[in-house]
């Protein structure tokens, strides 16, 4: 994997409930403000800032200037690469699985 689809910054970013909880009020598809995504919650929007900056440098999310005011958006795209990064993942385990369960049974026969 290229260095722009690395997972490991994506994950890690993703090791936070409070982002975890950002992304899904953004999962709706449309932009918000950071005083939307505070709204409702415990957080200052200073608290959120600070989290939204992380999934941006992680590239989960983007910054979109509407005059004085930022919104962020999902980006779905990232969130497409760490699914097929699980996948893969998925598809080595699910491999590793069928040798070991083929390794057992041909010695069963020795036994």
């Amino acid at each position: 994997m290229s260095n722009a689809s690395d997972p490991a910054p994506i994950f890690a970013a993703l090791g936070d409930r409070t982002r975890l909880s950002l992304l899904g009020r953004l999962g709706g598809g449309e932009a918000q403000s950071i005083t939307a995504l505070s709204a409702g919650t415990r957080l200052t929007r200073q608290a959120v800032t600070k989290h939204l900056r992380v999934l941006e440098r992680a590239g989960l999310v983007r910054a979109l200037k509407q005059g004085r005011e930022s919104r962020f958006a999902l980006e779905p795209q990232r969130i497409a690469e760490a699914r097929a990064y699980l996948d893969q993942v998925a598809r080595q385990w699910d491999e590793a699985l069928v040798r070991l369960k083929a390794f057992v049974e041909d010695e069963e026969i020795f036994l």
